[in-house]
């Protein structure tokens, strides 16, 4: 799905770089794995995640390329409802070899089935070389090195077309204030809604709507306040929770802004999330909320021209970071998804260095629509002028980031609750009683 999903046991500390991406899934396997592939350096090894479509295909193109010359043969498939079926695969003994985990929250928990394998030296070497300390800790659980990190993604991108904006007359805003305004704006000039979004994906629909709050979170109340509403410290029933879900209500709630080219409020929850791309590069759909990831939807719509839409400044379709409280108070946040394996077969290790690689990141980030917070991968390799930037962003060690909250809450909440209050409260559930019942979350 290339949301990215992960889960921390402890407040996040400020994080230099940070990173992950998308992947594919596939059946199969048992916890012992390998298939054919135990003992040689070639075989088959399974591979399951939560990303289909397009973003799949370049995954499998570059495992194909690679399996050329290590005789190894990947075979990866898409399951949206991933992050439902990977637990009871593993304990009902049908393990893939490697699983590409979105949440930091689930990765534990398959790591308590005892079932996933510790690093193996050479992609712990990697991931040492080649990654910010705070990723391997990500994948580190009781002082043992489980999961490397793959691609990566920034969250709370605003996308927008630079020409809609020119024949308005309406700048990119630098403050949230500044934001409100502007979309104020475009509504009286246009008599339509300016923004549209999409919750639906499958069994994890309602995850684009926590980016949202995570995000209002963050600039109104700020990183300290975040850590401790991951920790649950701050409950979602405190007040600093309630005015982020106030404020993404001004824009979601709001029948006069949502949900242009598709309906109005309630037509959120039957959108797909991946179905704006195509709404904002023909214009009907003025901005919408999502992450870097969208360039890969991007690359399979047209524009009102017929034509693959041009991710730049001048182009069809390009985006800036939703602005916080204060001009220049930037804190970004991130998502990403962690490598684990379920064998010890030598294909199998030999797939998890391959993928902690910076040969593996460049090679996927020139198939398009995907970055990489790999030190030594090569930002020129990306497909657009929008993602160079946003990798060399992940790149800079001066770069300051929370990693998404939903990924570091426990499973229950974060995937859970969190997600099905997201589609309440868009269906008209009152925002105190969502609220409640997210928090519930932590009692199940």
């Amino acid at each position: 799905m290339g949301m990215s999903r992960r889960r921390w046991i402890a407040p996040l500390a400020i994080m230099g770089v940070a990173g992950l991406a998308l992947a594919g899934c596939a059946e199969g396997g048992g916890s012992t794995g390998g298939g054919d592939a135990s003992g040689d350096a070639g075989g088959t090894v399974r591979i399951a995640g939560g990303i289909t479509g397009s973003e799949a295909d370049a995954l499998q193109k570059v495992f194909d390329d690679w399996g050329k010359d290590s005789g190894i043969t990947v075979q990866y498939t898409g399951d949206k409802s991933f992050e439902a079926n990977i637990v009871t695969k593993v304990t009902g003994g049908d393990a893939p070899d490697i699983a590409i985990v979105p949440q930091p929250g689930l990765l534990k928990t398959l790591v308590g089935t005892g079932d996933v394998k510790a690093a193996p030296k050479g992609v712990e070497d990697n991931v040492d070389a080649n990654w910010s300390p705070d990723w391997k800790k990500y994948g580190t659980f009781d002082d043992t090195f489980y999961s490397a990190p793959m691609l990566a993604n920034i969250k709370g991108y605003v996308w927008y077309s630079p020409a809609k904006f020119k024949e308005w007359g309406v700048e990119v805003p630098k403050t949230w204030d500044e934001l409100l305004a502007l979309t104020k704006t475009i509504q009286e000039k246009t008599g339509s809604a300016p923004w549209c979004a999409g919750f639906e994906s499958g069994g994890a629909s309602g995850w684009p709507g926590t980016d949202w709050v995570e995000d209002l979170v963050l600039r109104q109340s700020g990183p300290e306040v975040y850590d401790q509403w991951v920790a649950n410290d701050v409950k979602f029933t405190d007040q600093p929770i309630a005015d982020a879900f106030s404020a993404v209500g001004d824009i979601l709630l709001n029948p006069s802004y949502v949900n242009a080219g598709f309906g109005d409020v309630k037509s959120i929850n039957s959108t797909a999330f991946g179905d704006v791309a195509a709404k904002v590069a023909d214009g009907s759909c003025p901005m919408t909320h999502q992450a870097s990831f969208l360039t890969a939807n991007f690359l399979t719509v047209k524009t009102a021209a017929g034509e693959t839409p041009k991710v730049a400044p001048d182009g069809d379709v390009y985006a800036f970071v939703l602005p916080g409280y204060k001009e220049g108070a930037a804190t970004i946040e991130v998502g990403g998804e962690f490598v684990a394996g379920f064998s010890d077969s030598e294909a199998t290790q030999k797939v998890l260095e391959f993928m902690s690689s910076p040969e593996f990141a460049d090679a996927r980030v020139s198939e398009g629509g995907a970055i990489s917070a790999n030190l030594k991968a090569d930002p020129n390799k990306a497909s657009s002028e929008f993602l160079v930037d946003a990798m060399k962003l992940l790149q800079d060690p001066n770069t300051t980031v929370r990693f998404d909250a939903s990924d570091l809450m426990p499973a229950t909440v974060g995937s859970g609750s969190f997600w099905k209050g997201m589609v309440d409260w868009v269906d008209g559930k009152d925002q105190a009683t969502v609220l409640s019942d997210i928090q519930a979350g932590y009692n199940n």
